[in-house]
């Protein structure tokens, strides 16, 4: 196998039939706060760069909301669990404290080094008040002499592995995690170097990466990622570095030919996602947050290498994944059992798992192809998953987390403070603190608005002129945007504003003159090309309606219900706003009208709902368990008003039964008048950008 001559020239890959593809240049030394949280502006294969967190400011606003509470109250709160279970000392205990027991499972150490990851987000974020940023700032200073004394002069660091267990080190790579926890070491480095230029908790999974590369490869010990996680760190590492191995190591890893000499078992290959050439993948199998993981890392190393036959596996794994593996919420995990994917359509509502950990994993992933490509199918899945699927992870007030995110729940507990196996609420909070990296990203033509959200952005257009953007929306719950451009010097490039696939219309002004982009459709961007002066608006109208949605027949569970979903967010019905229905009798009407109605007072602040339905007027767990069609067609029902809150609100009050698809009333024509106050509203289909004046709003569908 040829080596990497050097960074910026070719990487060869392949053990049979070498084939050479030229790899991005990477200076050794980059300016540190010019990298994003993912670094791609010497990545020649990335359509988009990603901005430096500092760039943006985050206004008042549905995201800036779940920020503050994450700064406040859920990365605070998470570190006093992290010492109250052990896991701050089981680092102690390797450094001077041998008197401390090692607690947890044997992957505990990435539970603290994703905190670590997300504190280091917050102290480079610009909403977060002094006093936070420098108790944060100061708690990982504290953390990283104790993660430092704990390493040894070998470079290995392991808190579980030590001792007698010493002896274990690398002999059951598809279980041992030592491979993640070197994976989220290395990322939390990157990230206190991206925020301060401290290169001290860097410098530690540095030598630890050393320590793997100069040990294992062909000629050497074989390895082998039983969870991928590596994969995107070593690649992001030889961002950083501009150091060639860490990325030559990925390749290795992703090569997949230490099968034989691991004696991996048909069922671990599956399961971990990793231990084949990556390129033979035809589908998403075995554990949903490795496969998504270990697809994040291949995207990273096609974008600096080019090699083609990733690029087709991409592509082929997310259709298989959009088409016929993921949830409404853009969570995924189908089964309990292996925490995995299960066949195609099979998406059963109660007994989902859809972990929170895959929902980020589809975050990232979907972020690396859409950096890779400019495609906004891709920001599309981002956000679904976002605001739901990972927003659901973590409840309102921060410190309640969920582990599984199912779509229907007869009264289950889903939020608690900790979990044995603590791996969701640190990812959570690693997310939603670098949340201001994801919103925009520069090109060689102009500058993308991926995400809506009141916002600041103070960057520069590649060509080194200076550029400000400022956003004022109401978004989720309102459709309208306002952009004010104001390059450093009148400037000729392109704004691409995002027309998500869930808006049926778009409407762009620009400086109050109507402004219709060539080509333009829903799921893409629209380019505005033109002479830009300082000060010049941009509006954008995207059509916001309730849409009640179905699944594809294929899934059977499905079949016959409905679903609501409103722009980005997927709702749900919890038991306790049914004035006393019963969920498991009741029935809505597809056709009939909604109102919406924005209700301060309850969840935040949400947009709630008003649905006309039935309930059986006799509970149906009193009738037979099978009838004629007739006597099931001919039930007798009464109105009744459904309640739908989002789906990312659940459980934030008390357990109770909850469900997002809700049985159709078949034999329902929808013209009944049974339904809410304010029923005759215009049928607008999008809110205006003030909260009060969205109360009672009536949607035609």
């Amino acid at each position: 196998m040829k080596q990497l001559v050097a960074p910026g020239f070719a990487i060869c890959l392949g053990l049979a039939a070498l084939r050479c593809f030229p790899v991005s240049a990477h200076p050794q030394a980059s300016n540190w706060r010019d990298e994003g949280v993912i670094y791609l502006d010497h990545s020649v294969n990335a359509q988009l760069h990603p901005v430096p967190i500092h760039a943006v400011h985050l206004g008042d606003g549905f995201w800036a909301q779940r920020r503050r509470v994450t700064t406040e109250r859920s990365l605070p709160t998470m570190l006093q669990l992290l010492e109250e279970h052990g896991v701050v000392d089981n680092f102690r205990r390797l450094a001077g404290h041998p008197e401390l027991v090692r607690k947890g499972p044997l992957y505990t150490d990435s539970d603290l080094y994703k905190w670590m990851e997300a504190a280091a987000w917050a102290v480079a974020s610009n909403e977060p008040a002094d006093a936070d940023k420098q108790k944060l700032h100061g708690e990982i200073e504290t953390l990283i002499p104790i993660i430092s004394a704990a390493q040894e002069p070998s470079g290995y660091l392991n808190t579980y592995f030590v001792g007698e267990k010493a002896r274990l080190r690398f002999t059951d790579l598809p279980h041992s995690h030592e491979d993640y926890c070197l994976g989220h070491l290395l990322q939390a480095g990157i990230a206190y170097y991206r925020a301060t230029g401290d290169r001290a908790l860097l410098s530690i999974g540095e030598r630890f990466a050393d320590y793997i590369v100069e040990n294992f490869g062909p000629a050497k010990r074989p390895f082998v990622t039983g969870h991928p996680e590596l994969e995107m760190a070593l690649v992001e590492l030889y961002r950083t570095t501009g150091e060639a191995k860490y990325l030559e190591f990925a390749r290795y890893l992703f090569s997949g030919v230490e099968r034989d000499r691991l004696k991996l078992k048909d069922s671990d290959i599956r399961y971990m996602f990793s231990g084949r050439p990556f390129t033979s993948h035809t589908e998403l199998e075995g554990h949903a947050v490795r496969a998504l993981y270990a697809v994040s890392g291949a995207t990273d190393y096609f974008t600096e290498t080019g090699d083609p036959a990733y690029k087709k596996t991409l592509d082929l794994l997310w259709t298989d994944l959009t088409m016929r593996k993921m949830y409404i919420t853009g969570g995924v995990g189908a089964r309990v059992a292996g925490e995995s994917f299960g066949d195609a359509y099979e998406l059963p509502s109660e007994q989902a798992y859809a972990e929170t950990c895959a929902a980020v994993a589809n975050v990232m992933w979907n972020f690396r192809l859409l950096s890779l490509t400019g495609d906004a199918r891709y920001a599309d899945v981002l956000e679904r998953a976002l605001y739901n699927g990972v927003n659901s992870g973590m409840s309102l007030s921060g410190t309640l987390y969920c582990y599984r995110n199912p779509l229907a729940s007869a009264a289950e507990k889903l939020r608690n403070p900790w979990y044995d196996t603590d791996c969701c609420p640190p990812n959570v909070e690693r997310l939603f603190e670098s949340l201001p990296g994801y919103f925009y990203a520069m090109s060689r033509d102009g500058v993308y608005v991926n995400l809506y959200q009141n916002s600041a952005l103070d960057w520069r257009l590649e060509n080194g002129v200076g550029l400000k953007l400022a956003q004022a929306t109401n978004y989720p719950w309102s459709g309208d945007v306002t952009l004010t451009v104001s390059p450093q010097r009148r400037s000729d490039f392109t704004l691409y504003l995002r027309w998500p696939s869930w808006a049926a219309t778009a409407e762009i002004q620009v400086n109050h003159q109507s402004f219709a982009p060539a080509d333009s459709k829903r799921g893409s961007y629209l380019a505005i090309s033109r002479t830009w002066s300082p000060g010049d608006l941009v509006t954008l109208s995207l059509g916001l309606q309730s849409v009640p949605t179905v699944a594809n027949p294929r899934v059977a569970d499905l079949y016959g219900r409905v679903a609501m979903q409103r722009g980005p967010l997927i709702y749900t019905l919890e038991q306790m706003d049914q004035s006393g229905a019963a969920l498991g009798d009741i029935f809505v009407r597809p056709n009939a009208q909604v109102v919406v109605d924005f209700r301060k007072d309850l969840l935040g602040g949400v947009v709630v709902l008003k649905v006309p339905g039935l309930t059986a007027e006799k509970s149906l767990g009193d009738e037979p368990l099978y009838q004629p069609l007739t006597t099931a067609t001919n039930r007798i029902k009464r109105p009744v008003t459904l309640t739908f809150i989002p789906y990312y609100a659940i459980g934030n009050r008390e357990p109770t039964p909850m469900e997002v698809w809700v049985p159709i009333s078949r034999f329902d024509n929808g013209t009944s008048s049974a339904s809410t106050g304010s029923a005759g509203g215009t049928g607008n289909s999008s809110m205006s950008a003030s909260p009060a004046k969205m109360s009672r709003r009536s949607e035609n569908r």
